[in-house]
Parts: C-alpha cells; sequence; structure tokens
C-alpha cells in the first residue's frame, strides 16, 4: 500500500557504537561468562590450583637449599625461614580459596580481573630479571629478612581474614577488627614488605623499574576493592575515615 504523498517514510536511526573503546569485547564477554559455573571452575577453582602450585613449588625449592647448605650462618637461617613462611602463606591461601565464602559483590567489567591477575602473575618474572653482580652479605640479609617479617605477618593477617580473603576484586564480608583496626590493607602492606625483600638482590635499573610497575598495579588493584567494598557496604564510609589506608595517619 502506498502511503499518502503527505507522509514521509520513517527513516532508520543511524547506528551510533556507543562506549565501545578498547574492553568493550572484553566487557561484553565478561558479562556472559560472570557468575556462570564456568567462570567459578575457571576463576576460583584455577586460584586455589595455582596457589597449590606456588606453594609444591616454593617448598621444593625450599629444600633444595636446605640440602645444599654446606656452612650455616643467619643469613642463610633467614633465608631458608623466609621460604618456609612462603610455603604456609600458600598454603593457607589454598584453603581458604576452596572454602572462602560466595562473594556479596563484584567489580563491574573484565579489567579488575585482568589488573588482578597481572598483579600475582608478574612476581613470576622475577628470575628472568638479572640480579645483582656481587651483592654485598648484608643485602642478602636484609632481603631475607624482610621477606621472612613480611610473609609470617601474611600469614597472620590472612589467618585472621579467613573466608573473607578474595583475589579478585570482590567483597565477602567486612573485616574492621585485629590488623584492619590499624589499616584498611594490611595484607597488601605485608605482601609488599615481602616482595621488596625479595627483590633487593635483582635491584638493578631494570628490576628497580619493574618493581615500581608492580607498585602501580597493585595500587589499581587496591582502588577497584575499595569501590567494590564502599558499594557492598554502607559503613564501610565511616571505617575509611577513621582508618588509613596502607600507612596508619599517613596514607
Amino acid at each position: 500500500m502506498t502511503p499518502p504523498a503527505s507522509q514521509e517514510m520513517p527513516q532508520p536511526e543511524p547506528m551510533v557504537a556507543v562506549g565501545r573503546g578498547p574492553t568493550y569485547f572484553l566487557d561484553r564477554l565478561w558479562r556472559e561468562l560472570g557468575g556462570t559455573a564456568l567462570y567459578d571452575l575457571l576463576v576460583h577453582r584455577a586460584v586455589a590450583a595455582w596457589f597449590l602450585l606456588l606453594a609444591v613449588s616454593n617448598g621444593i625449592g625450599v629444600l633444595n637449599r636446605f640440602r645444599a647448605v654446606d656452612a650455616w650462618s643467619w643469613a642463610i637461617v633467614a633465608h631458608l625461614l623466609s621460604g618456609v613462611s612462603l610455603v604456609l602463606f600458600f598454603v593457607m591461601a589454598t584453603w581458604i580459596a576452596l572454602v572462602r565464602s560466595e562473594p556479596v559483590a563484584k567489580a563491574a567489567g573484565l579489567m579488575p580481573r585482568v589488573i588482578a591477575l597481572a598483579a600475582v602473575v608478574s612476581l613470576f618474572a622475577l628470575p628472568c630479571l638479572p640480579p645483582l653482580a656481587d651483592p654485598p652479605t648484608w643485602l642478602l640479609f636484609l632481603s631475607a629478612g624482610l621477606a621472612f617479617l613480611g610473609n609470617g605477618l601474611a600469614v597472620l593477617v590472612l589467618r585472621w581474614l579467613g573466608r573473607s580473603f578474595s583475589i579478585m576484586s570482590e567483597a565477602r564480608k567486612l573485616v574492621t577488627s585485629g590488623p584492619y583496626r590499624f589499616v584498611r590493607h594490611p595484607l597488601y602492606v605485608t605482601e609488599e614488605l615481602a616482595i621488596f625483600g625479595i627483590f633487593l638482590p635483582y635491584w638493578t635499573w631494570i628490576g628497580a623499574t619493574f618493581f615500581f610497575l608492580h607498585l602501580v598495579v597493585q595500587l589499581v588493584r587496591l582502588n577497584n576493592e575499595e569501590k567494590v567494598l564502599r558499594a557492598a557496604f554502607p559503613e564501610y564510609a565511616d571505617y575509611a575515615l577513621r582508618t588509613a589506608q596502607l600507612v596508619p595517619r599517613v596514607w
């Protein structure tokens, strides 16, 4: 049927690509997979398997170093204790990753998860970095001591955090007691203390650059977690006002 001459045929609206930035298709893929059984299998179970692999590989490394000791020194003892505490941390993280509760909120989009995985996986580039040619004994002792202290404190914080532990930017339960009375992210502080100690024997300009890039990624990851916690727990705003983020009375 031919329309009257006085009427105009409606023209289709032009297709406009809105919000299709570099991460558009990745975010769309996340919306399709997030919350499905496949996501739980690939991410949550994979995280537990990843920590278990780290526990086993580091445990073998500690055992090999122990067998290779010819003459004992305080530096060697600190180095071995650092390795043992790191293994304990990964064992505890494996168990908590398997039994932790379901999150009540998650970060939107795929990029926060990419950032979280990048922060964890980036540490495995460490053996590829050029070490110092002849590091002094005091530096090795400082490295082992900081790694032992940081890993030991991380085990205590992880034990306090319990089933609320997350790798991705997720919220499970708001913990404000124990070490969380002093700073909002004590696990980040203890981990970075240990990582700084581990990096010391690789403190060339390449190693230092890599370490600071790692810090930047960690800060982005931390801010992603803050957004999720603020959205999930209204009381988080008051907690943030009275509690420093990383350094008491400073930051």
